[in-house]
């Protein structure tokens, strides 16, 4: 019995994705709740399982293409999986024998027969799914193949360029951060590049991925219809740094987590976003809406581009659920994870550019948020205190704004209050 992959896991206010990866190929043995593909929509990646076992006996759409929801991907033969029968392997018809004279014909000697040992089927992890097509269609050996996607990943155009035996590519990976590359992951890399002519100046063309695509239309709406200023200040982050020393073993034994800067400016933006409640608004239509509750989002960036996962009831968390929380958002982050719920919504955020290095930066709003919070390196600078010059390590703030809503005076207020927060850690921690 054949039984339909449909595409049902979209969430309601999602309504296309991309299908970015297969993780069997037809003719493969899948089991119940196997992942088979996934599909990445313009806030999360979501996994497609198999609803039965049995063998992948089509698959409908490709790396790349567009799905809409209940849309058909693929058919799965039902039946036992761990039976399922290998590929088959073409027969290569050989020559018949040279026919002989009669007088010539003598009965062969009797010789020990003998078998040839089986080869071992190559690996076929890195190869994708369109390339393993080809090879198996053409009774190719993989090990003959030399990859030139991510990893040495065989893709579709490698095996023709091996069939057409062209030279074999020499791709020369980008040296840019995986932050400031296009996002592009796994088959959809590997089978939509394009290349260019090997002339010594190389292109290649990726689609984006519906999440950049996303992240760039938010942010071509924050400029386009809110009024965005940044006002800056500088933090000593001295008082930090030292109690960060003595007691970073302690509150590792205690709360299994290490203590990081995070905590400190999640800690400190709650507290004047308490005193300045512009700040924590937000404006939709003709109405100003005050948020009586802290949900802080966290920038976290990945291969895939920007997201920001939001910390609910921040202002109930102490130090130790708020780093636990930042590391789980990270990790999950970077494997796609997250949850439609987690990116969604959000009163206040903070972004950190200080993790590539940025020394200063004007951060761009998180629609609908009125104000975003850009942390950066911190870095010994020589400063005046008591009339005596000091080096202290020093971090630049960025505070960007909708002017329509937070006046410039509030703005600069609500820094200068973060400012006198952590540059007096222990007030944070006594109200934690």
């Amino acid at each position: 019995m054949a039984v339909e992959v449909k595409v049902t896991t979209l969430p309601e206010s999602v309504e296309e994705g991309t299908l970015m990866n297969w993780y069997k190929a037809e003719g493969d043995a899948v089991h119940r709740d196997d992942k088979i593909a996934d599909i990445e929509t313009d806030k999360v990646v979501l996994d497609v399982a198999s609803p039965i076992d049995g063998v992948l006996s089509h698959i409908n759409k490709k790396a790349g293409d567009p799905i809409l929801r209940d849309d058909v991907i693929a058919t799965i033969e039902a039946g036992d999986a761990d039976a399922a029968p290998a590929p088959a392997v073409p027969e290569v018809s050989e020559p018949p024998p040279e026919k002989k004279p009669a007088d010539e014909v003598r009965p062969p000697a009797a010789e020990p027969k003998q078998v040839e040992p089986a080869r071992d089927e190559p690996s076929m992890d890195r190869i994708s799914p369109a390339a393993r097509k080809w090879i198996r269609e053409h009774d190719l050996n993989p090990d003959d193949i030399a990859g030139s996607g991510k990893d040495g990943r065989v893709t579709k155009a490698d095996v023709i360029r091996h069939m057409q035996g062209e030279e074999e590519p020499k791709v020369a990976e980008p040296a840019l951060a995986s932050s400031d590359r296009s996002a592009h992951h796994g088959v959809i890399e590997d089978e939509l590049r394009v290349p260019v002519a090997d002339s010594g100046r190389r292109e290649e063309r990726v689609p984006m991925t519906r999440l950049r695509a996303r992240v760039a239309e938010r942010l071509i709406q924050a400029q386009q219809t809110a009024a965005i200023l940044t006002t800056f200040n500088e933090v000593d982050m001295l008082g930090i740094v030292n109690l960060r020393k003595q007691y970073k073993d302690q509150f590792e034994k205690e709360h299994g987590v290490k203590l990081g800067f995070m905590s400190f400016f999640i800690k400190a933006a709650v507290e004047a976003l308490k005193r300045f409640p512009v700040v924590n608004a937000s404006i939709d239509g003709q109405d100003i809406v005050y948020h009586g509750y802290f949900d802080i989002g966290v920038a976290v960036s990945t291969d895939r581009g920007l997201v920001v996962p939001i910390l609910r009831n921040a202002d109930q968390l102490g130090f130790a659920a708020i780093e636990r929380a930042v590391v789980d958002f990270a990790q999950r982050a970077r494997e796609g994870k997250l949850t439609l719920e987690e990116l969604t919504g959000g009163t206040f955020t903070i972004t950190n550019g200080g993790v590539f290095g940025s020394l200063l930066s004007t951060p761009i709003l998180n629609p609908p948020q009125s104000a975003i919070l850009g942390m950066h390196k911190m870095q010994d600078r020589p400063v005046v205190e008591d009339g005596q010059i000091v080096i202290r390590p020093m971090m630049y703030l960025a505070l960007s704004y909708d002017h329509r809503l937070v006046d410039g005076r509030d703005a600069v207020t609500f820094l200068v209050t973060m400012k006198e927060f952590l540059e007096d850690p222990a007030r944070l921690m006594l109200q934690a």
